[in-house]
């Protein structure tokens, strides 16, 4: 299995369009996203984000977080964490709180996973954005899985 780490961040006139452009921005706006748990298989795989055909049916895990407050920081994050058998992906989200705090939540909830799980962790990694509202916006962050490469 291959995956793709990516994340995005925009304004909008509304919160559906705020959200789809920060699905463009993340480069994922022109699939159908489906949410799945957070679960990786073994040899998973990080890649740069491919070219998606437009309209294909996508699996993610995403992280999603709007206002329309001006001057809220918002922002979305995801861990992954990978052992030999497996790995696991948590998100978080959150409005006004510190980015460092939504990080460290993350990876706690993700190295607690693989420690129930009796995994030895062999990688964790990290992505987020954030973004302060000008007048309605909103910010993604996402695992995209790609089991046709």
């Amino acid at each position: 299995m291959k995956i793709s780490l990516t994340a995005g961040k925009s304004e909008g006139p509304t919160k559906l369009n705020a959200f789809d452009n920060a699905l463009t921005d993340a480069k994922i706006g022109d699939v159908n996203l489906i949410p799945v748990s957070s679960m990786l298989p073994p040899n998973t795989q990080i890649i740069n984000m491919p070219h998606l055909d437009p309209g294909a049916m996508t699996n993610c895990v995403l992280s999603h977080q709007h206002s329309n407050t001006p001057g809220d920081k918002i922002s979305a994050v995801l861990s992954i964490a990978q052992a030999k058998e497996m790995g696991c992906v948590t998100e978080i989200s959150g409005t006004n709180i510190p980015l460092k705090e939504l990080e460290k939540e993350s990876k706690f909830m993700v190295e607690y996973m693989m420690e129930k799980r009796n995994l030895e962790m062999l990688n964790l990694q990290t992505i987020s954005k954030t973004h302060t509202v000008k007048e309605n916006a909103s910010v993604v962050a996402a695992v995209i899985y790609h089991p046709q490469l």
